[in-house]
C-alpha cells in the first residue's frame, strides 16, 4: 500500500513542472535577445562601415 500511495503523492507533485515551465520561458526570452542582438549587430555593422568609408 506504501507503494501506491508514494506513486499518487509523485505523480500529484506539481512543483518541478513549474520549475521546468520557467526554465522554459527564461530560454525563450535568451533566445529572443540573441536573435533581436544579431539582427542589430549586422544594421550597426553597416553604418560604421558606411561612416568608415565616407570618412577614408
Amino acid at each position: 500500500m506504501k507503494m501506491i500511495d508514494r506513486l499518487k503523492r509523485f505523480l500529484a507533485d506539481a512543483s518541478g513542472a513549474t520549475a521546468i515551465e520557467y526554465a522554459m520561458i527564461a530560454a525563450m526570452i535568451a533566445l529572443t535577445i540573441v536573435v533581436s542582438l544579431t539582427a542589430v549587430t549586422g544594421g550597426i555593422k553597416n553604418v560604421f562601415n558606411e561612416v568608415s568609408g565616407n570618412l577614408g
